[in-house]
C-alpha cells in the first residue's frame, strides 16, 4: 500500500512538475510573442513612414514641377502681352479714344 501511495505520489509530482513546466514555457512563449509583435510593429512603422514620405516628396517634386511649368507659361504670356502691345499700342490707343469719343456723343 505504501507502495502505491508513495508511486501515485511521485506521479502527482511529476505532473505538478510538468504542469508547471509547461506554465513557463508558456509565459516564456507570451513573452517571445510580445516581443514579436512590438518588432513587427516597430517594423511596419518604420517602413510606413518611409512609404510616407517618398509620396510626401513625389508629390512635393510633381508640385514643384507644375509650379515651374506654370511659371514658364505665364512668362510666355507676358512676353507676349508685351509684344503685341508694343506693336498695336498706337492702335489700341486710338481704338480706346474712338471709344470714349462715342460715349460722350
Amino acid at each position: 500500500m505504501d507502495s502505491v501511495a508513495k508511486k501515485l505520489s511521485e506521479i502527482e509530482e511529476t505532473a505538478r512538475s510538468i504542469v508547471e513546466s509547461a506554465e513557463n514555457q508558456k509565459h516564456d512563449l507570451e513573452h517571445e510573442m510580445q516581443e514579436k509583435r512590438n518588432r513587427l510593429d516597430n517594423d511596419l512603422e518604420m517602413e510606413t513612414k518611409k512609404k510616407l514620405e517618398a509620396i510626401r516628396l513625389e508629390l512635393q517634386q510633381d508640385m514643384e514641377r507644375l509650379l515651374e511649368k506654370q511659371r514658364k507659361q505665364n512668362d510666355r504670356e507676358i512676353e507676349f502681352l508685351k509684344k503685341d502691345f508694343e506693336e498695336h499700342h498706337t492702335e489700341y490707343a486710338k481704338e480706346i479714344l474712338s471709344r470714349i469719343i462715342e460715349v460722350s456723343l
